[in-house]
């Protein structure tokens, strides 16, 4: 299917409606990706519980929500989970300010190549994204990326499953990555 100029998001709202692939526009390229497995949605459905217990008020954990970017309003992603202010559930906008976003998820998905599905911290950063926590369940590990300035995080630790993610605010305690599940190895 083919996109004229500036008409990237009709693209993508068309190939969304026709076939139900999630659809995101990241650095001007359309991205579509199938429904996400089992293993994929337990892991954001346990994160977000567990990220839940940790929000200040004001502050909740929302699936299937996008982001736009400040400098492109073609370009936006849909996280697996993003945490905004509470007043996101009154809004009858489709893209959150970037600005508004505490904290955003991806969840590697079961079928993602290296070349990648999702947005990388690269896009959040640039987005000003205050904080991205990245979980692969292919490897068991996560990456926290924090402080995003000039473009790109400045903060970031990893860790593997089993090991807290420490959280940064407005969030308080760690983020427990214990019993997270692993997907099983292709063949």
């Amino acid at each position: 299917m083919k996109a004229a100029p500036g008409r990237l998001r009709d693209t993508a709202e068309e190939i969304a409606r026709t076939t139900g692939l999630r659809v995101q526009i990241i650095g001007g390229t359309l991205i579509a990706a199938p429904p996400p497995c089992g293993k994929h949605a337990g892991t954001v459905r346990r994160l977000r519980l567990r990220l839940d217990r940790r929000l200040p008020d004001g502050l909740a954990g929302y699936q299937v929500s996008s982001v736009g970017t400040p400098e492109d309003d073609e370009d936006y992603a849909t996280p697996d989970l993003v945490v905004l202010p509470t007043d996101w559930e009154r809004s009858d906008e489709w893209l959150a300010d970037p600005h508004d976003v505490a904290l955003a998820v991806e969840v590697a998905s079961r079928t993602e190549r290296a070349s990648g599905t999702t947005p990388g911290a690269d896009w959040y950063g640039a987005a000003g994204v205050a904080a991205l926590l990245a979980v692969d369940p292919h490897k068991g590990i996560w990456t926290y990326f924090t402080h995003p300035r000039d473009g790109a995080y400045r903060g970031v630790l990893s860790g593997r499953y089993g090991e807290p993610v420490p959280l940064t605010a407005p969030f308080t305690g760690e983020l427990p990555t214990v019993d997270l599940p692993l997907y099983t190895p292709r063949r």
